[in-house]
């Protein structure tokens, strides 16, 4: 879910601490890797709700402050590539067929979203962590259905 709706990197969400989640804000913050700083996302209902049932039903207690950890001793936090594996398994078991395996094609999806809902580039790098926009427009996929409907507008009167 972090990675489908919030955009994170495997990266950001395997540093994920559980001092990270503000529960009485209402905060995410999560840790930028690329820039080196932390960034705040509402923490929508589902996500907490999700992230409660996990803590309560999933995670192992132990020592480590990280949120996702391995399921079997001795418990440490999941590494990205621990996370690519996981995702990407889930995404083959769900029949899904993307250019990217694990945690990037659900970034991808992300930024697909928001370009769909009619987010600018800018304001999706800024959602994504992202510095330039060129770093933006590799996400940013030409809506060809979208141009089509465009294309073949009758503007009647109003041309």
């Amino acid at each position: 879910m972090l990675f489908a709706m919030y955009g994170f990197r495997a990266s950001e969400v395997a540093k994920l601490r559980l001092e990270a989640i503000d529960w009485e804000r209402h905060l995410i913050r999560a840790p930028r890797t690329k820039q080196r700083r932390t960034q705040p996302y509402p923490l929508r209902p589902t996500m907490g709700q999700a992230i409660i049932r996990y803590l309560q039903k999933v995670r192992p207690t132990c020592e480590h402050r990280e949120v996702f950890l391995t399921l079997y001793p001795p418990f440490r936090p999941l590494s990205g590539s621990g996370l690519h594996g996981l995702t990407s398994k889930h995404l083959q078991s769900l029949g899904a067929h993307t250019a990217h395996r694990g945690p990037h094609a659900l970034r991808h999806s992300c930024a697909a979203y928001l370009l769909a809902e009619g987010f600018s580039l800018k304001e999706i790098g800024d959602h994504l962590g992202h510095h330039s926009a060129a770093a933006t427009r590799i996400y940013a996929k030409v809506d060809l259905a979208g141009l089509r409907e465009v294309a073949a507008f009758d503007g009647g009167e109003v041309l």
